[in-house]
């Protein structure tokens, strides 16, 4: 397949919200063919939500797509609420998505944070997933968000200082928790600037090359808050214990088929923790993009997942 494709635009035959609990809705949308093989979506994050490009990797006339922004992202409600919000929870909507939609099992395929998302539900449900597509490996360990606040100014420092000095020079020496101040502060205009400064930086760090469109839509309000928000609630607040649970655990579903894409030149989700994951879970298929950074739509890595999807026809 052409480095330059994925598969062309299309609209949902079905949405809506699923009241998940007292305070959370979330927005689900399908795709594709109603009776064809099941698969779900993980947008990044966490909070970043989904887009209609993330319906194009996969062929319309064979899988059912099921695309849902979680808990606080996008079109769910309420946006940017950290409340009960938490990987159990998240874990335990997509049982509800399954359950309320009639599906059985599933393929789940998730990018980034969504990659964190796929196996932590897959190691609480193995029973429920036909295979994992997992893209840009994040273990949401500490050395990890370190990374994110610190190390990705090695390679992008414009970025980074245009994060760092956001905030007074009082606060640069604890990022984490003078933008989560922002960031959860009532005040839009509090709030929002700093949302921005925070997706923004993350969006100017995402792709190999300079990427106008994605860092633009980063800046977008909604998008940002969703995103920035969440974060860093989920960077203060929701790491796991022990910190490398996600790797301890693969024996859980060592069985299940699974692919792992990465970008050789990711910066947000640097390559170490797809080996380490590789090298835990030696059966898992491994593709190293050689010219990609960190985000799906970089061509390589479109193509990879989509010959991935394309490949798990066979699983059915």
């Amino acid at each position: 397949m052409p480095r330059d494709l994925i598969f062309p635009t299309i609209e949902p035959f079905a949405t809506g919200l699923l009241p998940v609990d007292d305070l959370h809705s979330i927005y689900w949308e399908q795709c594709g063919k109603p009776d064809g093989v099941p698969v779900v979506f993980l947008h990044g994050g966490p909070g970043a939500g989904a887009s209609p490009t993330h319906r194009r990797f996969f062929d319309p006339g064979f899988y059912r797509i099921i695309i849902f922004d979680q808990r606080g992202a996008g079109r769910s409600r309420p946006l940017g609420e950290t409340r009960q919000n938490t990987t159990e929870h998240l874990v335990g909507d997509m049982e509800q998505l399954r359950r309320m939609l009639g599906i059985e099992r599933w393929h789940v395929f998730g990018g980034s944070w969504g990659s964190t998302l796929a196996l932590a539900y897959a190691q609480a449900h193995p029973q429920r997933c036909r295979s994992l597509t997992l893209r840009g490996i994040f273990l949401m360990r500490p050395a990890e968000i370190d990374w994110f606040f610190h190390g990705m100014g090695t390679f992008f420092p414009e970025a980074h200082r245009s994060f760092v000095e956001f905030l007074p020079p009082a606060e640069r020496g604890d990022l984490t928790h003078a933008y989560h101040r922002r960031l959860t502060d009532p005040d839009p205009a509090v709030h929002l600037p700093a949302a921005r400064a925070w997706s923004i930086y993350e969006g100017s760090c995402s792709t190999l090359l300079p990427n106008p469109e994605i860092v633009a839509s980063a800046g977008e309000d909604a998008h940002a808050l969703g995103l920035a928000r969440i974060e860093a609630h989920y960077f203060l607040n929701n790491l796991f214990a022990p910190p490398d649970r996600l790797l301890r655990q693969v024996d859980r579903i060592r069985h299940i088929p699974a692919t792992i894409v990465q970008g050789r030149y990711d910066t947000v989700c640097p390559i170490t923790t797809a080996d380490e994951l590789h090298r835990a879970w030696p059966e898992a298929t491994y593709v190293v993009v050689p010219d990609a950074g960190h985000s799906a739509m970089e061509p390589g890595i479109r193509t990879a997942l989509v010959e991935t999807m394309e490949r798990l026809k066979a699983v059915g």
